[in-house]
């Protein structure tokens, strides 16, 4: 009996170290009917079990095990349960846990502020962080990495500072994180400063997840020969490494060095993952190359066996719309095994849009607003198209169903990174201290740009104001501000670079290219989409994006 008891105990565990949580729950199950004995080494673990397939209903059974066996006072059992309800998103629970238990230790105290991390409670979480009587690397590595996951990345900067000036330790998990972050708000000066950090401390050789990082951060900060220099230096790499490479080259709309990385990553005997073949779709689709797109497509499904996501039928049909191929792309709609979903059909409609097939366009526009989207970009990319036709039914039309349906767009943030601080910007914005001089000057630089030809394009503007009104609503939008900044704020001839949370506008993309020629300055854009490497002038993206 002691025997089988041991035997079904390993089995369980082996499962759950394999990756095979919900076998090793059902197991768990079957050999409690055979009055299998319970210990809180085994029931801890089944809970985490629980908490990697967010099997909350099974996790509350084991909850009250552990309170009927007087397990509930076992920290590493309590620290297993406040982990699993907070991967299934009940951080009440989670708490409650937390809250009531005999003693915490450091773990279970780290383990609570990424919870409330992941649940938003970020002021919460920094309150436990800063109540602790002692904190190691793991608390600190909780708090940054949770802010970074929860959009406040640049609180994180500030306790990574916070972290060095206390002399805590870094360790790898530190610097994954903080580059992380660092790629999220473009922060070049500060991913520059962890890289040199990262030599410093020896993690650059034998740490793939920090080289990987490494290589994200330069690419999602528009410096890809940085990004290849530091692959090309990597003594390993795996298919994250090649993955980070291919997709940096796609979001800078460099095609074709994307695919020759890619068929490189082939010949040295590294297989793509899903992953990887959607950042080699997305390359071609953002390149034109369609023929190529097919290629990689076809090697995904019939080489490698890999069953599409929706993502890769959007990336196909994305690269067959823009090459204005929309004949071919609404026959690859049709054969799809799945029902085409909100996304899919927004990037159809949009290259609808850019090509002016204006037929296609309301067809793909009716099945997008019976799909009920629940993006306001999608509503958004309709009511501009119906404005460019002169259809005031249809804009008036799409509004109402955003209020009926409660759809309210996202506010747009954009970032930009001077002298190692992070400033951010919203529409409308004048909460920044040189909030007067920005606008000053943009005053001024749209007075030129009107005298060299410009027309402010507010067709976007959804208030019901006059036409004064929303030129002024223009002017503000946060991509300007963020750029407005940058140029007062840095010497003539500076790069500047900026990040979007949503998608660029038609009137701040011409605006920024404009800008661009008139002032002498390169600007870099990563918008939600791709960047925009603008310079005298002219757009990377070629005006389709």
């Amino acid at each position: 009996m002691m025997h089988r008891t041991l035997s079904n105990a390993k089995t369980i565990t082996n499962l759950i170290h394999q990756g095979q949580s919900r076998q090793a729950i059902v197991l768990f199950h079957q050999v409690l009917k055979n009055g299998f004995k319970i210990t809180e080494f085994l029931l801890s673990a089944i809970v985490r079990a629980c908490g990697r397939v967010a099997a909350i209903k099974e996790g509350k059974q084991f909850h009250c095990m552990a309170i009927r066996h007087g397990f509930n006072r076992d920290m590493i059992l309590m620290t297993s349960l406040l982990d699993m309800y907070s991967k299934c998103n009940n951080i009440t629970e989670a708490r409650l846990v937390f809250d009531e238990m005999p003693q915490r230790d450091v773990i279970a105290t780290n383990s609570m502020i990424s919870g409330l991390c992941w649940s938003h409670l970020t002021l919460e979480a920094i309150e436990l962080f800063n109540n602790m009587s002692r904190r190691d690397a793991g608390s600190w590595n909780s708090l940054i990495s949770g802010l970074g996951h929860n959009s406040e990345g640049r609180t994180g900067l500030v306790f990574f500072e916070k972290m060095r000036l206390e002399g805590a330790e870094v360790d790898v998990m530190t610097m994954v994180s903080v580059l992380s972050i660092c790629s999220d708000l473009a922060a070049l000066s500060n991913g520059k400063q962890c890289h040199g950090l990262v030599i410093k401390y020896g993690f650059e050789l034998g740490y793939l997840p920090v080289g990987n990082a490494i290589i994200d951060m330069y690419a999602k900060c528009g410096c890809m020969e940085d990004a290849c220099l530091c692959f090309k230096n990597m003594p390993l790499k795996n298919v994250i490494s090649w993955t980070a490479l291919i997709t940096g080259y796609g979001k800078q709309g460099r095609g074709l060095e994307a695919l020759e990385a890619f068929d490189t990553m082939e010949v040295e005997g590294v297989a793509p993952n899903k992953i990887t073949f959607l950042g080699a779709l997305y390359a071609c689709s953002h390149a034109g190359l369609v023929q190529e797109g097919w290629r990689v497509f076809n090697t995904m499904v019939h080489k490698y066996s890999i069953a599409p996501m929706m993502e890769h039928y959007t990336c196909m049909v994305d690269l067959l719309a823009r090459s204005n191929c929309f004949s071919e792309a609404y026959k690859f709609i049709e054969r799809m095994p799945v029902k085409p979903d909100t996304r899919l059909l927004t990037a159809f409609l949009s290259s609808c849009c850019s090509h002016k097939n204006l037929e296609l366009a309301r067809s793909v526009g009716k099945k997008l607003l019976e799909s009920a989207p629940e993006e306001a970009g999608a509503y958004m990319l309709l009511s501009n198209f119906y404005g460019l036709v002169g259809d005031l039914q249809g804009v008036a039309k799409v509004r109402r169903l955003m209020l009926d349906r409660g759809i309210r767009k996202e506010k747009a943030c954009t970032w930009i990174e001077i002298n190692k601080t992070v400033h951010s910007f919203q529409s409308g914005d004048r909460s920044h201290p040189l909030s007067k001089e920005i606008y000053n000057y943009l005053q001024h630089l749209f007075k030129k740009l009107k005298s060299n030809g410009y027309v402010p394009d507010t067709s976007m503007v959804m208030q019901n104001v006059d036409e004064q009104t929303k030129e002024e609503i223009v002017l503000g939008h946060s991509e300007k501000l963020a750029i407005g900044l940058g140029l007062i704020s840095t010497p003539p001839g500076t790069r500047i670079v900026i990040v979007k949370n949503l998608r660029v506008c038609v009137d701040c993309h011409v605006v920024t290219g404009l800008i661009s020629k008139i002032e002498g300055r390169e600007i870099v854009a990563r918008d939600s989409n791709r960047f925009h490497h603008f310079k005298d002038g002219l757009c990377s993206c070629e005006n389709h994006w």
